[in-house]
């Protein structure tokens, strides 16, 4: 009858040295894009450090008006460098915590096996209703697709026929609902494990976009917070890269 409230104290032991001691909660905005892997790496971050990351996913432009109005966020995972290095400058993140976490890629997909062809003759040949793309003012990836069309002499041509989400993920929810055919979205969103997880999709040569580096950054309300900087580290290691890779991105 004494070993089971023996066992009951050695567990909790073992439990209480498994959790840091100053286990805490980072609020972390994460570009629609990255929510797939973060959601992940979230998880794994939890296990391996007892911190808990909060995560709430949307446009890194409207990500940036709301930290300018206040937001409660403490880290920001961009979907490029341009807004944690404003954000930086302006004061309202901490200098010398930026950097790059992943390079994005931009995929012409359809949830139809065979539909888009592996050189994206599709969008010259037709066949299709609409066409989806990210809003370019507010999401990084729409930007880069909207260059694509330029690179393709193409933006004049299917004006009418493009279907504007407010961020890539509402972008992706258009192609996959069926309320476009075939729309311009983030690889992450249609890969995981290093594998195109379904449909037919045509990978946007590098050569036609900017580069889409996607930067962190620790923000002023997150300066105190060991979970934030924790993160951030943890970010930087192996076993998130190998994660973020998994989706596609590079480095």
């Amino acid at each position: 009858m004494l070993l089971r409230p023996l066992a009951v104290s050695l567990a909790a032991i073992f439990l209480s040295l498994s959790v840091p001691a100053q286990a805490a909660e980072v609020q972390v905005a994460v570009a629609s894009n990255f929510l797939a892997p973060m959601q992940r790496i979230a998880a794994a971050f939890e296990r391996d450090t007892g911190h808990r990351a909060r995560l709430a996913s949307g446009a890194t432009g409207k990500f940036y008006a709301q930290i300018r109005s206040g937001a409660p966020f403490e880290v920001l995972l961009a979907a490029d460098e341009t807004t944690p290095a404003r954000l930086e400058a302006e004061g309202r993140a901490v200098a010398g915590t930026r950097f790059t976490y992943a390079i994005g890629r931009l995929v012409l997909w359809s949830p139809r096996a065979e539909h888009v062809d592996a050189e994206g003759a599709i969008l010259r040949r037709g066949g299709f209703a609409h066409l989806a793309v990210a809003n370019p003012r507010t999401a990084p990836y729409g930007a880069a697709a909207a260059q694509v069309l330029a690179a393709l002499g193409l933006g004049d041509a299917l004006a009418a026929r493009l279907v504007t989400g407010e961020n890539i993920g509402q972008t992706y929810q258009f192609v996959a609902s069926g309320n476009a055919e075939l729309g311009f979205v983030a690889l992450s969103q249609v890969m995981a494990d290093g594998k195109l997880a379904g449909g037919s999709a045509w990978q946007v040569p590098d050569e036609l976009y900017h580069p889409i580096r996607q930067d962190a950054v620790l923000l002023e309300r997150g300066a105190d917070n060991p979970a934030a900087a924790a993160l951030l580290d943890y970010l930087r290691g192996d076993a998130a890269r190998a994660l973020i890779g998994g989706y596609g991105y590079r480095f």
